[in-house]
């Protein structure tokens, strides 16, 4: 199932782009955590008191997502030549465009007044969303790393 072709995986190494993923994914990691158990921890009347923590949590995660996915246009312009959507990364960016719609309906539902138990439910919502596109992303660097292995075992990189 490797997506990157020996020539990929060349330019992919040697990007600068890379490097930054490596080094905003687990941030964004930690926003997510942060974002959880804030919003957690509201809901459940411990400890956050105020509802303004929720939003601003989820308002940091939402930005740093949006870091994220534009670091990864970038990588994904220098590897596959497409700023988004190429077909070897599709099914990665139609995942964070999901997680992305819905880190930013929180605050269209915010605007419109939603309640706040619906904006906890939301909000629970996008983390989940964050989560599962995340998976995706593991199970990739997974399957792309025991491909170069396997590239690098058979010398064609």
């Amino acid at each position: 199932m490797a997506r990157y072709t020996p020539e990929q995986l060349v330019k992919r190494n040697a990007s600068v782009w890379t490097d930054i993923q490596i080094i905003l994914a687990p941030i964004q990691f930690l926003f997510f955590v942060g974002g959880v158990t804030t919003t957690a921890l509201y809901a459940n009347g411990l400890f956050v008191t105020s509802f303004y923590w929720v939003s601003v949590v989820i308002l940091f995660k939402t930005l740093f997502f949006a870091l994220l996915f534009i670091t990864g246009m970038f990588f994904e312009k220098e590897v596959f030549d497409k700023w988004v959507y190429s077909k070897e990364f599709l099914w990665e960016d139609i995942g964070s465009t999901i997680a992305a719609a819905f880190h930013l309906l929180y605050f269209v539902m915010a605007y419109l007044g939603y309640p706040e138990h619906v904006l906890i439910w939301e909000a629970f919502l996008a983390y989940f969303t964050y989560v599962l596109n995340a998976l995706q992303y593991l199970i990739r660097i997974i399957l792309e790393k025991l491909n170069e292995r396997k590239l690098r075992i058979d010398g064609q990189i």
